[in-house]
This record gives C-alpha cells, sequence and structure tokens, in this order.
C-alpha cells in the first residue's frame, strides 16, 4: 500500500467537506485505512460508558479520523493560491 501524502506534525489544509478552509496538525496518521486524524477537525460527540475512571459517564468529544483525500499539505495550497492570485483575505470562507 503506497505511503499517504501527510505525516505527523505536518500542517494541513481542508480541501473539501463540511470543514473546507480550515487547517490543523497531523496528530496521527492510518495509511491502511487512507485516513488522517488533525487537531480540532472532524469533532464527534462521543457517549462514554460508565466505568471506575468516569463513574457517572456521560458524552466527550473528541477529534474522529478524516479521509486524506480531503487534505493539503498547507505549504502547497498557499502556494497554490499565490499562483492563482487569490490573497488569504479575499478567499471565499464556507
Amino acid at each position: 500500500m503506497p505511503a499517504l501524502h501527510v505525516k505527523k506534525n505536518d500542517m494541513v489544509v481542508v480541501i473539501a467537506g463540511e470543514e473546507k478552509g480550515k487547517s490543523g496538525k497531523v496528530l496521527a496518521t492510518y495509511p491502511e485505512k487512507r485516513r488522517v486524524l488533525v487537531e480540532g477537525l472532524n469533532i464527534v460527540h462521543k457517549a462514554i460508558r460508565k466505568s471506575q475512571e468516569k463513574p457517572k459517564g456521560g458524552i466527550v468529544t473528541r477529534e474522529a479520523p478524516m479521509a486524506a483525500s480531503k487534505l493539503m499539505l498547507q505549504t502547497v495550497y498557499e502556494a497554490r493560491l499565490k499562483k492563482r492570485g487569490v490573497t488569504a483575505t479575499t478567499q471565499p470562507q464556507t
């Protein structure tokens, strides 16, 4: 299986989907599943069962892995914007 185009600690930008335009640091990669865990992106709510560590249980929020195909290295993304003549202030926000 080929390696992913991003590695741990890389800065990436989301180029597709609900989080489009947001950026973050890669926390972990899962090449066998072609997924990447990015800091502060793809936040999900997860129900936690009662345990000795969490006697009340409850709902926690955490990052979920997202498809590597939706990500681009931030340096490549900025070079692409520069080539197209788009500045960070004029790019569309969704």
